[in-house]
């Protein structure tokens, strides 16, 4: 996982991440790496639109985004 971390902050790389929060809740986040701490994790928040800190030890899936084609009808 550090290794992805790594990678994505030196390239300004948007990541998806599916983490678990303090209650419990499972959510899947678009982010993008601005510090990497010993446990935590500062990334801007596409999701929440403002810069949060997230806790590696919740972290349940980590990998590049890809963006998501608009299925027509």
């Amino acid at each position: 996982m550090n290794g992805v971390l790594s990678r994505a902050l030196r390239a300004k790389q948007k990541l998806d991440l599916i983490y678990v929060d303090s209650d419990g809740q499972v959510s899947q986040r678009v982010i993008r790496v601005l510090e990497l701490r010993e446990d935590e994790i500062l990334a801007y928040c596409y999701t929440r639109r403002r810069v949060r800190t997230f806790k590696k030890a919740n972290v349940l899936s980590l990998y590049p985004y890809q963006r998501r084609k608009r299925m027509e009808a």
